[in-house]
């Protein structure tokens, strides 16, 4: 089964605390930087675990900057090249 993305831009200070957050929560969701200088991440979701995220989600936007963000045209081309 392939994993679920979402795409989200967030306060590029807080990668880190994002990235060991999902890391606590072993398995449900990994964190990619795609851009470091914008605060484009990718979360890759493990099938069956879209609930969990969303609630994690919803704390950590009481902590920091996240919002959702379609797909960066730029990261597309690059992924049907």
């Amino acid at each position: 089964m392939k994993t679920i993305q979402r795409y989200y831009r967030v306060d590029r200070k807080a990668i880190s605390l994002l990235r060991f957050t999902f890391e606590g929560y072993e398995g449900i969701a990994g964190v990619t930087t795609l851009n470091p200088a914008t605060g484009l991440i990718v979360l890759n979701i493990a099938p069956g675990c879209e609930p969990d995220v969303e609630n994690v989600i919803r704390d950590l936007q009481e902590q920091v900057y996240m919002e959702a963000v379609l797909l960066p045209e730029e990261h597309a081309e690059r992924k049907n090249a």
